[in-house]
C-alpha cells in the first residue's frame, strides 16, 4: 500500500487567496505515519540536508519515492493545471529549527512548486506553525496557520507574492521539502550549497550559518 493518501490530494480544493496553494491533513496515511517517523534520519543541526547526506532508510526511503514518483506528480500537475514533465526535482529534509528561521519569504524565483510535508508527532509549540500571508510584512495578516505535524502537506505556486513565515521556535521541527524547479542548474547549485552551510556547521557549530528561510 501506498505511504500517501493521493485521493485526499485530488479530493481537496485549490485555494487562491492569495496566492495558488493547498494544505492535506494526514497526506502520509495515520496507518503508516508511525513507521515512518521512526525511520526518519536523525539530524543534530539546523538547515536544510540533501537525502545524499543522509542515512535512508526504511519507510522513510520509500516516502521519498513516492513524493518523486509519477502519482504524485500527475496529482499536483492536475491540481496546478501545468506540465511537470520537464523540470527536475529537488529534496532536502530539516530535522531542527532555529531561532532566526521563520522569516517571510517567497522563495526563490527558481523554484516552480513548493512542497512541504510535516513530520513531527504532534505540535503544542506556540511558534513553529506555517503562515500563509498576504504581505511580505505583517506576520498577522494571515490566510491560514499549517500546524507542522501528523503528515501534512502543503504545496503551492511559487509567485512574487507567495509569501509564508512562521513565528519563532526552537528545536525539534521535522519536514520534507520538494521543489518543481527551472532546470539541473538549479539542483547542482543549491545541492551544492547545502553541503557547504552543512560543512561550515561542522568546523564551526555554534557559528550562526543556519539559513534564515524555513517553512
Amino acid at each position: 500500500m501506498s505511504l500517501l493518501d493521493i485521493e485526499a490530494l485530488r479530493a481537496t480544493p485549490l485555494k487562491t487567496d492569495p496566492y495558488d496553494y493547498f494544505v492535506v491533513p494526514n497526506f502520509i496515511r495515520a496507518s503508516k505515519f508511525d513507521g515512518v517517523i521512526a525511520d526518519f534520519p536523525e539530524i543534530n543541526s539546523t538547515g536544510s540536508i540533501p537525502p545524499s547526506e543522509l542515512p535512508i532508510k526504511g519507510e522513510f526511503d520509500q516516502l521519498l519515492k513516492e513524493l518523486e514518483g509519477p502519482e504524485f506528480r500527475k496529482a499536483i500537475e492536475e491540481k496546478f493545471d501545468l506540465d511537470l514533465s520537464d523540470r527536475p526535482t529537488m529534496i532536502t529534509v530539516r530535522g531542527n529549527c532555529a531561532r532566526n528561521n521563520g522569516k517571510i519569504h517567497t522563495d526563490t524565483e527558481s523554484k516552480i512548486i513548493t512542497v512541504l510535508l510535516y513530520m513531527n508527532q504532534e505540535w503544542d509549540k506556540d511558534g513553529g506553525r506555517l503562515r500563509i500571508l498576504r504581505s511580505g510584512t505583517d506576520l498577522n495578516d494571515a490566510a491560514e496557520e499549517v500546524s507542522p505535524n501528523g503528515g501534512t502537506l502543503l504545496v503551492f505556486r511559487r509567485s512574487d507574492n507567495s509569501w509564508h513565515g512562521h513565528e519563532p521556535f526552537e528545536g525539534p521541527r521535522r519536514a520534507i521539502q520538494l521543489n518543481w524547479v527551472r532546470d539541473e542548474d538549479v539542483v547542482t547549485h543549491e545541492q551544492r550549497r547545502h553541503r557547504f552551510t552543512m560543512f561550515l556547521k561542522r568546523i564551526n557549530p555554534f557559528g550562526s550559518v543556519a539559513a534564515r528561510q524555513s517553512s
